[in-house]
Formats: C-alpha cells, sequence, structure tokens
C-alpha cells in the first residue's frame, strides 16, 4: 500500500449523515424551519435557512443560520475523520450541507461588514474544493 504523498485523504460524510434525511424532507415540501427542528444535526437545513434568510434582506438571521450549519458540519467532518485539513468533495452529497452552510456563511458576514470572517470563509470553501462555490 503506498501512502499519500498529496496531502490528507479526502472526508466524505457518511450516507446515512442527517442532511441526507433533510434533504428528503424538504423535497416532500416540509418547510425549513421544520426540518431544522427534526434534524438541528443537518448542515443542509441551515444552510438552506441562511439562504432563504439573505434572500429575504435578513442578513443577521442568515448568518445565525449558517454559522449553527457551518458548526454542525465541523462537528460531523471531524468525527468522519477529518483533521483540520484536506479536501472535503463537494459532489459528495452528505458533504453538500456543509459547503453550503460555509458559503453562506461567507454571504452572510460580508452582509453584516465582517468583510475578514467572509474571505476566511470563501477561502476555506475553495481550500475543500472550488467545485463548491457552484452548488
Amino acid at each position: 500500500m503506498h501512502a499519500n504523498l498529496l496531502g490528507p485523504e479526502p472526508t466524505r460524510l457518511p450516507e446515512d449523515h442527517p442532511d441526507m434525511a433533510a434533504r428528503a424532507a424538504i423535497g416532500e415540501g416540509t418547510s425549513l424551519r421544520d426540518v431544522a427542528a427534526r434534524y438541528p444535526a443537518a448542515s443542509y437545513a441551515w444552510a438552506m435557512l441562511a439562504r432563504e434568510s439573505l434572500a429575504a434582506a435578513d442578513p443577521v438571521a442568515a448568518y445565525a443560520f449558517a454559522r449553527t450549519g457551518y458548526h454542525r458540519g465541523l462537528d460531523a467532518l471531524r468525527r468522519a475523520g477529518w483533521r483540520g485539513a484536506g479536501p472535503i468533495p463537494a459532489e459528495h452529497v452528505p458533504n453538500q450541507g456543509f459547503l453550503i452552510a460555509l458559503l453562506a456563511l461567507a454571504d452572510a458576514a460580508e452582509a453584516i461588514g465582517e468583510a475578514e470572517e467572509a474571505e476566511r470563509c470563501r477561502s476555506f470553501a475553495d481550500d475543500s474544493d472550488p467545485a463548491a462555490r457552484s452548488l
């Protein structure tokens, strides 16, 4: 077996991550708030609430929702073996909630005047997977 000389292996959240159940519930028409309450560990639900709040010109709520999704995602990534560095593939559906929350946090931070945090979040997303910006 050969070691990966390019850096850490990509981290993929498990297929049974709460984001998958949250996506299904949203697809069935359950409200975002109800989904977040039912699946509080689902970054995807919080990320969608953040995007909805940004669209409604409520950046403070968006910031809170995005930060919640971001932190829940970090917890899940750490449980999946992530050690603070390395790819988080955007094409892996269970990873998408975290990446969307991270980018929503960047947008919300920018909207409330936290330019440095916005840039850190965008850099983190790009370092994780440049394709994340298309989610």
